[in-house]
């Protein structure tokens, strides 16, 4: 195993970062890591999916308080 591959974030780390980010509580810390050891399409795929997810759920949401309030 090379230093590259123990420098690579985890799926875990991954996720830990685009929460963070959206909730615009990220450490100085953290992101020095993400931009030296990250790659920038991985963030941007995460960063999508996590738009696409959130968008739906409160789309459900905004549904269903609509089909209880009887609209």
């Amino acid at each position: 195993m090379n230093s590259d591959d123990k420098n690579k974030l985890t799926f875990r780390q991954m996720l830990q970062s685009i929460l963070a980010g959206a909730l615009g509580v990220q450490s100085g810390k953290n992101r020095a890591r993400d931009f030296s050891h990250g790659k920038p399409s991985h963030f941007i795929l995460f960063g999508l999916g996590f738009t696409l997810i959130f968008i739906l759920v409160i789309l459900g949401i905004v549904k269903l308080v609509i089909y209880l309030a009887g609209l």
